[in-house]
């Protein structure tokens, strides 16, 4: 063996490090996606974490109704959102596929349902905000309708690039175990 300071061993120029065994190409794609995957939910449990603040405040009648409005309805089903993250979490240590499956069903059905009925229950008051300019509920002062179209457009974004990466890990760990079946 060389040493950084010493010679290099006797033999070799160096370029013998061709043999050398690789890390198979789906085993790093899947360290890679699940990473992105894990920042993807911490963002959505960032998220989903102010919308359970902003729905607590508003029952709970923590600050005036001025400062706070009630939540829409679709906030309410939105809350189911955090188990389609949990079970994709859960999925990671052993690649289990069943729960990475479950996970992108249910987000479907918990997490962008909500958010496409939500875009449509606000539509017609943010289209009275933007034709007339008036808004009936506030959020500190802000039109909740344009700050809640705010959430929901980051939080397409966050639900769709999970959705896409959890696909790529899916197809990921179905060629490894296509691999392991031909052996």
């Amino acid at each position: 063996m060389a040493s950084r300071a010493g010679p290099r061993a006797a033999g070799t120029d160096g370029s013998d490090f061709e043999h050398r065994e690789r890390v198979a190409m789906h085993y790093q794609m899947s360290v890679t996606l699940k990473y992105e995957i894990k920042k993807l939910i911490y963002v959505h449990l960032v998220l989903w974490l102010l919308l359970v603040a902003k729905m607590s405040v508003g029952h709970l009648r923590l600050l005036s109704h001025d400062q706070v409005a009630m939540p829409y309805q679709w906030e309410y089903p939105y809350l189911l959102s955090i188990l389609p993250s949990l079970l994709g979490l859960l999925s990671f240590p052993r690649n289990n596929i069943s729960y990475l499956v479950l996970s992108m069903i249910s987000m479907g059905l918990f997490s962008i349902a909500p958010l496409i009925y939500g875009s449509m229950e606000m539509f017609p008051a943010a289209q009275q905000l933007y034709r007339h300019g008036k808004a009936y509920r506030f959020l500190f002062g802000f039109s909740a309708v344009s700050i809640m179209y705010l959430v929901l457009v980051l939080a397409v974004q966050v639900h769709a690039w999970q959705l896409y990466y959890s696909k790529k890990l899916l197809d990921s760990w179905f060629t490894s175990t296509q691999e392991k079946k031909r052996k």
